[in-house]
């Protein structure tokens, strides 16, 4: 499918102005993209550094004929394609860190948020959005162990629109796989594959409760399974709840 493609050189964040223009009708497939954001969203409410001239700042506003506890599946969706995406454009190999964050060399290299918009008689909107640090080459000094990009990891330069496209490619490709099922069943080998929590013992962190366990992996719901020191398998739901390493943030 090819994407519409609406451009800012500067806004506050894609998602935002994704989800205006859908309140105005925009239709399914417009692909939102920024040079700079001013105010970048990230997981639980976060801002997401964002420089100008660098890096992806991108959101893609779809109408799903899907269920509303299907939408939350569209993350991970999308965060397999940006992880194929740039194996193919920069043949760099990149992880997944349940759900949603690509993670090279154990620092986050982009974050992907997921909003929707739905009433009585079902999904009105869906928007995700993904910002892809590419070729920065500083951050702040806070974000110094724990952010990177494709250039400061690697030293090499990449075409932003060929990856940006590559994303885009591979999402609508991953798309219609999960559209036949209504879940991750048709790429769970594939996420297991890029995901770097598999088979590794992570720290559960619950509003009011934190706990180590073994992560097993996904479930077709997008769902992380969790083998408890009582044997008990448990399925954790992303929400508010993140996960980690024992020693860090993988």
């Amino acid at each position: 499918m090819k994407s519409e493609i609406v451009y800012f050189e500067e806004t506050d964040s894609t998602n935002t102005r994704a989800k205006a223009y859908a309140e105005k009708g925009c239709p399914h497939g417009t692909l939102f993209v920024a040079d700079c954001q001013s105010s970048g969203k990230g997981r639980r409410g976060r801002n997401w550094n964002a420089p100008a001239g660098c890096n992806i700042y991108m959101s893609l506003l779809l109408r799903p004929d899907i269920t509303p506890k299907a939408a939350p599946m569209l993350t991970l969706v999308m965060a397999v394609s940006v992880a194929v995406a740039i194996r193919e454009v920069c043949g760099v190999e990149t992880k997944i860190k349940w759900p949603n964050d690509i993670v090279l060399h154990k620092k986050k290299l982009c974050g992907i948020l997921t909003e929707m918009s739905a009433g009585a008689e079902g999904i009105d909107y869906v928007v995700i959005g993904a910002g892809v640090n590419v070729n920065q080459e500083e951050f702040p000094e806070e974000l110094m162990d724990r952010a990177a990009s494709i250039k400061k990891e690697t030293g090499m330069t990449t075409d932003r629109e060929e990856l940006r496209q590559a994303i885009v490619e591979n999402f609508w490709k991953y798309y219609k796989t999960f559209l036949e099922t209504e879940d991750l069943s048709g790429i769970i080998n594939l996420y297991h594959d890029l995901l770097v929590n598999k088979d590794c013992e992570v720290k559960v962190l619950e509003p009011g409760n934190e706990y180590t366990a073994y992560a097993l992996g996904i479930n077709e719901k997008g769902e992380l399974l969790v083998k408890m020191r009582s044997g008990e398998v448990k399925r954790i739901y992303a929400g508010e709840v993140s996960v980690r390493g024992i020693y860090g943030y993988i």
